[in-house]
């Protein structure tokens, strides 16, 4: 009898757990059993690895083959285990061999005619091996995640021949020759770049704007349609800096579990999604039979902009409220418990009524209430800021003769912004719990209770005020200001035109 144990990994959200394939050839009829909970996909990778073996040259024992894959209760999909199971056939019937295999770990999908195909999800199990320092054998075509994670011991395979030559010490196989040089941390000049100059008059909305992404506080933009929304949004990007690589990193490891990849040239760029209102709330969460990770995920250390807020199903929206407060996604469902990380900064824009707009409206002021009630008080009360986007002045459009500020300009203060608060806090404005809010605020305590007499006049919740003494130590930032000053809190409750709206409505 005759046994060999193969390392592999598993596809478990952004974890990698090691699995042993482990193999056993018998004596009996011949036959080929897969156990361990596998899928189907991975069922059907007996038929796959019969015919690559043979095709490849290779013979197929006659035996009873029985291969676990270990841990049994972890649950096991995707072609992935095609080119263990292959490679742990060929080590117990002695056609490779054996004395370095627990050193590696093997990853890939076969073809019937022996070429290793690639596989998604892979970018966690290169990290999981590269922190055990194992030697890891995965598709040629999966070159690009090994770049990312800059991993030496990382060999790539064309077709199962290749790889037993290599394991036979008779040829060698391709790895990583240099570090990754299209790795800048430069950023990069895009001459197609969307730039906030293009954006006409909305000086209160771009300086907003401003105020977001330096503290990285939640923003909803109110207006008619046509005043530069969307516009507006889309332009964040360039405001906030590059992502650190152990930023990329997460931010990669997350959507190569999705299937997606990011180009070279995007690696350190931030994360902007938008999915349309009619999205569901497992693709904006995640889930699934086999959870995936969803929008908010994918917009993890970016952006998720959500366009016509209103429009999207009130149930969907509060599945966002406890992602926003924890930076997590924890998605339970009876194979898997995983959890995805969710830290996003959301921007929303939305028309004040059903009709596009409050004045001369053909709404009623029920009808606008009901339009409004489709986001929930504690969904409103996620956003730092809330601002109004309205209609140009006559003329702004062909009368402007002041350049406004570049979105490069705008960059340097951000940035500049959000130094000073890592260097106090140690994270950004928008992340400080109340704790530590209550030692690096700046503000006086006859402030505070000014502050304190705006929240009760304005009717407003204890997240409302804890948000508001945020954007004020923003703003001073901004200012390169120690202390945080009436004006800044002032200002702060400036960016609060959704209760105004309502205050406004209730009194009609």
């Amino acid at each position: 009898m005759a046994i060999a144990c193969i390392n592999t990994r598993a596809s478990c959200g952004v974890e990698a757990p090691i699995v042993t394939v482990e193999v056993h050839l018998s004596n009996g009829l011949p036959a080929f059993n897969l156990v361990g909970l596998p899928e189907t996909s991975v069922k059907e990778a007996k038929e796959r690895v019969r015919s690559a073996l043979i095709n490849a040259g290779f013979e197929v024992p006659q035996r009873r083959i029985t291969i676990n894959l270990a841990p049994a209760d972890l649950p096991k999909q995707g072609g992935r285990y095609d080119l263990p199971i292959a490679i742990g056939i060929l080590a117990a019937s002695e056609q490779i061999p054996t004395q370095h295999l627990h050193q590696f770990e093997f990853i890939g999908e076969l073809a019937l005619s022996g070429q290793v195909r690639a596989c998604s999800g892979i970018l966690p199990a290169i990290i999981a091996a590269k922190n055990q320092h194992h030697h890891v054998f995965m598709p040629i075509e999966n070159r690009y995640e090994a770049e990312l994670v800059d991993y030496q011991q990382c060999y790539f395979v064309a077709h199962l021949q290749h790889l037993v030559a290599f394991l036979h010490g008779q040829s060698q196989l391709p790895q990583l020759d240099n570090l990754p040089e299209w790795i800048d941390d430069s950023p990069p000049i895009d001459e197609n770049a969307l730039c906030m100059s293009e954006v006409i008059g909305q000086h209160q909305a771009k300086q907003a704007l401003e105020i977001a992404a330096a503290g990285g506080h939640n923003l909803l933009m109110l207006g008619p349609p046509g005043t530069g929304k969307s516009m507006l949004a889309n332009r964040i990007i360039p405001l906030m800096p590059q992502l650190t690589y152990e930023e990329a990193i997460e931010v990669a490891a997350i959507h190569s579990v999705a299937g997606l990849t990011i180009k070279p040239n995007a690696f350190l760029k931030r994360p902007f999604r938008s999915p349309h209102h009619t999205c569901s709330s497992i693709s904006l969460v995640g889930g699934g039979s086999q959870p995936k990770p969803g929008e908010i995920s994918l917009a993890h250390r970016g952006i998720l902009f959500l366009d016509e807020i209103a429009e999207f199903p009130r149930k969907v929206l509060d599945c966002l409220r406890e992602p926003m407060e924890t930076g997590e996604v924890i998605i339970s469902r009876a194979a898997a418990k995983l959890t995805f990380s969710s830290r996003f900064q959301l921007i929303a824009a939305m028309n004040p009524s059903p009709c596009g707009d409050t004045e001369h409206a053909r709404s009623t002021p029920d009808q606008i209430n009901r339009y409004l009630s489709r986001l929930s008080g504690p969904f409103l009360d996620r956003f730092d800021l809330t601002i109004d986007v309205p209609k140009l002045p006559s003329g702004a459009l062909t009368q402007q003769t002041v350049t406004s500020e570049s979105s490069a300009t705008i960059a340097k203060r951000v940035n500049a912004a959000r130094d000073i608060q890592r260097q106090r806090n140690g994270c950004l404005n928008s992340e400080l719990s109340p704790k530590k809010l209550n030692l690096y605020s700046g503000i006086s305590q006859q402030d505070l209770l000014f502050l304190e007499q705006s929240v009760t006049q304005l009717g407003l919740s204890v997240r409302s005020f804890h948000r508001i003494q945020r954007v004020a130590r923003t703003i001073a930032d901004l200012q390169c200001s120690q202390l945080t000053e009436r004006k800044h809190i002032a200002q702060a409750l400036g960016y609060r035109a959704m209760d105004r709206l309502l205050a406004s409505l209730n009194r009609q």
